[in-house]
């Protein structure tokens, strides 16, 4: 395998795993939301679950971008 397969390949995983920590951003938050917490409680919970939602959209981003631009490269 060369490098660009390499580029590739890590980059579907780190879209991969950007898209698992998503999911578990949406089940964190339905949970939550199920809980029937007060106002105050539910924005704490969601302040830490955001934090993990924006670096997994950044990591489904940039593996992407890795996955297209060895694409690009390879051709």
């Amino acid at each position: 395998m060369g490098l660009y397969d390499w580029i590739i390949w890590a980059g579907a995983a780190l879209t991969l795993a950007g898209l698992v920590a998503l999911v578990w951003c949406i089940f964190t938050v339905a949970r939550a939301r199920r809980r029937g917490l007060d106002d105050a409680a539910l924005r704490a919970h969601m302040r830490g679950v955001l934090a993990v939602n924006m670096a997994a959209l950044a990591a489904s981003a940039i593996g992407l971008m890795m996955v297209v631009i060895a694409i690009i490269l390879a051709s």
